[in-house]
């Protein structure tokens, strides 16, 4: 299955106070490059922070799975494609990024109390390769 490609002006534009931005992931099976459109809570170009949430799911998104098997992604945002390294914030950083994150999109506190599982955060961080 072929997905269009998302429109530039999508890319730029804020979701509340979200930053939208395209996650480019190889897939954990695949390995071929696979494309999501998510925001970012808390943004700036050299460090972006995505929530997993899949609307407070009992499952992980699948594009928060392959991250975790390839860390290495790309990440499309205002116009520009660049390589970062994403993670899973701590208990501790997580603990510290979440009155922002529910701050830019209140309804990330609702999606966690609507699911038995701790809904990761994931922080993207540019790198210098």
């Amino acid at each position: 299955m072929t997905r269009a490609r998302t429109p530039d002006w999508v890319l730029g534009q804020r979701f509340g106070r979200n930053q939208t931005v395209e996650l480019h992931v190889a897939g954990r099976k695949t390995g071929r490059r696979i494309s999501t459109l998510l925001t970012s809570p808390v943004y700036a170009p050299e460090r972006m922070v995505l929530v997993a949430s899949k609307g407070g799911s009992s499952d992980h998104p699948d594009w928060y799975k392959n991250l975790v098997v390839n860390p290495v992604v790309e990440i499309t945002a205002e116009g520009t494609t660049q390589t970062y390294r994403a993670r899973t914030a701590s208990a501790d950083e997580k603990a510290q990024l979440w009155p922002s994150i529910v701050t830019s999109f209140p309804g990330y506190d609702g999606y966690q109390r609507n699911t038995d599982r701790p809904i990761p955060v994931v922080i993207c961080e540019l790198t210098r390769d």
